[in-house]
């Protein structure tokens, strides 16, 4: 049985949004050490993408919306015991846990970014918004503001191999293909049964 994919769930900002921050993490994540122009273009684009999305969630379109997806521990901990009894409740948008997951991902790269800019402005570069605050380039706050900004992004590294988990099982759980929903902005009103 072939699933048609008749309801608009995300709009082209979203999806928009999803592939940039997609695009401008992996560029951060791999440039690192070795093309720190280029690193800190990606990490200027993800902290614009994030406050793209922070607004966005509050005025977007339906299925945007934070309070479309945001749930309650209980919906959280009823969703997972139901995926774990491979019985999952079936959302249109994101789903309660996907809907955590979103916002722990929101606020780890606000997070990892955030760090970025300040390691750049204390390093030896001194550079971007938080220059100002160089002093002792080579001391002991650079060196530990480094390794804030190298730990959080390895932690959203993990982030991100959950949610591509979570991605997958539920695909297969609810039979449908979440990644080019997440393409095409459509998914269907009930997902097959093939």
């Amino acid at each position: 049985m072939q699933t048609t994919y008749d309801v608009k769930v995300w709009d082209p900002l979203v999806r928009v949004f999803h592939w940039s921050l997609v695009t401008a993490f992996a560029v951060a994540y791999i440039t690192e050490d070795h093309f720190l122009g280029l690193h800190a273009q990606a990490g200027y684009t993800i902290i614009g993408l994030v406050l793209f999305r922070l607004v966005w969630g509050v005025i977007g379109t339906r299925h945007a919306r934070f309070s479309d997806f945001v749930r309650g521990p209980g919906a959280v901990r009823d969703y997972l015991k139901g995926l774990l009894h491979k019985r999952p409740a079936h959302y249109l948008g994101h789903n309660p846990a996907g809907g955590w997951m979103v916002i722990t991902l929101l606020v780890a790269l606000l997070l990892t970014t955030l760090s970025g800019l300040l390691t750049y402005g204390i390093g030896e570069n001194a550079a971007g918004p938080f220059a100002a605050l160089a002093g002792n380039p080579e001391g002991f706050m650079s060196e530990a503001m480094e390794e804030v900004h190298e730990f959080l992004a390895h932690f959203t590294v993990l982030l991100v191999f959950v949610h591509v988990a979570g991605v997958i099982v539920s695909s297969r759980l609810h039979h449908e293909n979440l990644v080019r929903a997440m393409l095409t902005g459509r998914k269907p009103l009930v997902p097959s049964e093939d």
